[in-house]
């Protein structure tokens, strides 16, 4: 009897998770089962297949032998053969008027020409508007008409422990949907891309699932799926989203100029650790302290100052060095930054503006 009514109790605090009368949330039906047809019909059709046509330019080791050149007539300097290559993946429609479509950087990586199928099979030509490897966000556009964009979430307000699904094209199957929680915030570290600050989350991803949309219980997107954790090739509950906060600030790039042109305010940082805490006597756990402050630089001219803890960038608290990193990084060349910075105990906030990043190696700490 007690299983039962933990049962029901469970299932009643899930039917619970929206307000009344929200049409896309889950309803309860007669405290029965709740359902996420009603939320999904809405959504699913902005999200859509990719198929991608390309060519690589492989080194062949014959063609390094002169032998070899001189008696099958290689041209002179023709050291690669083409390969042409096939893919698949996701993508989510988020603005209809204009038929932009968000993906992954590598679902497009090395096309020569894409295909958009949406849920009801119609297909589209579609042009890559501009694609960024170091954060995987790519931008297509394709004829608008009749499209169906999914509403755009707030990532920032996620918490480990949300419930989340995930959409998208996994082994060419078709239009399919998976359910987790939000299993960790702020995942960096893990060399996939250069900007990493990733959503964790146990719902299914696999491959095919790239591009596709994250999206919390009202509908609204919250992530583009990426990558999973595979040690053996499987999905074993570890995948990846980038958060949209991140990909909408690169959109808005792409979509402008064709490129990310990133930012920088001229400094270098590290994460807060225990230790420096208690050097610095804050009663702080997370944020990013600055350890060098570059003469002359837009934080300079600002006031920021050597051994100042950044809590804080435009309202959202920073984690650490790496989230900082990504916010200015992704800034658009002359935004005013609002940093919350704690010094000397306390509290106080700088207008920084963003100044344009020289081209450097990703791992270079200066930001």
């Amino acid at each position: 009897m007690k299983r039962v009514l933990a049962a029901l109790v469970l299932m009643g605090g899930v039917a619970g998770f929206a307000a009344p009368g929200d049409a896309a949330a889950i309803p309860d039906v007669g405290g029965v089962v709740p359902s996420l047809a009603p939320m999904l019909s809405t959504i699913t059709p902005g999200v859509v297949n990719i198929a991608v046509k390309g060519s690589v330019r492989e080194q062949n080791p014959l063609l390094q032998d002169p032998f070899f050149r001189r008696f099958f007539n290689v041209p002179k300097g023709q050291t690669y053969e083409q390969r042409e290559t096939q893919a698949t993946g996701s993508g989510v429609i988020v603005d209809a008027a204009q038929g932009y479509i968000l993906t992954n950087a590598h679902v497009v990586e090395n096309e020569t020409s894409i295909v958009v199928t949406t849920k009801d099979n119609r297909k589209y030509p579609a042009k890559l508007i501009g694609r960024d490897a170091d954060t995987d966000v790519a931008v297509l556009k394709i004829e608008p008409g009749h499209l169906t964009a999914v509403p755009l979430g707030d990532s920032d307000k996620l918490q480990v422990g949300d419930f989340v699904v995930a959409i998208g094209n996994p082994f060419g199957l078709g239009q399919t949907v998976t359910s987790g929680i939000v299993s960790a915030l702020g995942r960096s570290g893990l060399g996939l891309e250069g900007y990493e600050d990733f959503i964790q989350t146990d719902a299914s991803i696999n491959p095919g699932n790239s591009g596709g949309a994250l999206v919390d219980l009202h509908g609204n997107l919250v992530g583009i799926n990426t990558a999973i954790l595979a040690p053996g090739g499987g999905n074993i509950g570890i995948g990846f989203a980038v958060p949209i906060a991140m990909a909408s600030r690169v959109m808005d790039q792409l979509v402008r100029y064709g490129a990310v042109k990133r930012g920088r305010i001229g400094v270098a940082i590290q994460d807060l650790t225990p230790d420096l805490a208690q050097a610095m006597n804050t009663t702080r756990t997370a944020g990013a302290v600055i350890s060098k402050v570059e003469p002359g630089s837009a934080a300079d001219r600002a006031g920021l100052k050597s051994g100042d803890l950044i809590v804080a960038a435009n309202g959202v608290a920073v984690r650490d060095g790496s989230q900082l990193r990504n916010t200015i990084g992704l800034s658009r060349i002359g935004d005013q930054v609002k940093l919350t910075v704690e010094r000397n105990g306390s509290e106080r906030a700088i207008d920084v503006q963003v100044e344009a990043a020289p081209l450097v190696s990703k791992s270079a700490p200066e930001r």
